[in-house]
Parts: structure tokens; sequence; C-alpha cells
């Protein structure tokens, strides 16, 4: 056994590529990932947050935050995912009004 730690994901797939990533806390980032480390410590370009609704902190809004070049943390990371080839649905499991 190697003293050397390895990630479970293969993030070279997405490098110069644009990535969201959910963070513990609720936060969530669109950007290019520039960068990633064993640790998931992620470098990001041209992020964006997405920002939360006041209400109630744990939906996100359509309000964005530009933030420019950030390190996300790779204990705060919690979920990687590529913006290339993802669409939004709507939730099949909520019930409509009437029933």
């Amino acid at each position: 056994m190697s003293g050397r730690k390895e990630t479970v994901l293969d993030l070279a797939k997405f490098v110069d590529k644009g990535v969201q990533v959910k963070l513990t806390g609720g936060r969530q980032v669109t950007g290019t990932l520039k960068g990633y480390d064993q640790l998931l410590n992620l470098v990001l370009d041209e992020a964006v947050e997405f920002l939360r609704d006041p209400d109630d902190p744990l939906k996100t809004t359509d309000q964005t935050r530009r933030l420019g070049l950030i390190v996300c943390r790779g204990t705060a990371v919690m979920l990687v995912s590529p913006t290339d080839g993802t669409d939004e649905i709507a939730n099949p499991f909520i019930q409509p009004d009437g029933t």
C-alpha cells in the first residue's frame, strides 16, 4: 500500500471545461475548472455563485454573483458535475395541487 492519497474522481477530463460545484452549507458555483489536487481542492475561473433565497436558505435563486478566479477547498466540495450535457428538468415527485 502506497502512502499517496488518490481521489476517486478523474477530474482531468473536466480541465478547461465548465463545471458546477455544490459546496457544504448550500453554496453552488459554476465556472471553468483550471486545476485540482488529490485533496479535491479546485481552482475555478470565471466563477459565478448562485445566490440563495433569503426566505428558504436551501433553495437557490436566479440571482448570481460574479466571483472571478476562486479556490474551492476540497473539504467543502460535495458534488462536481459538468455543465455541458446536463439539463434541468421538472421534479417528477411533486404532486399536483388537485391530488
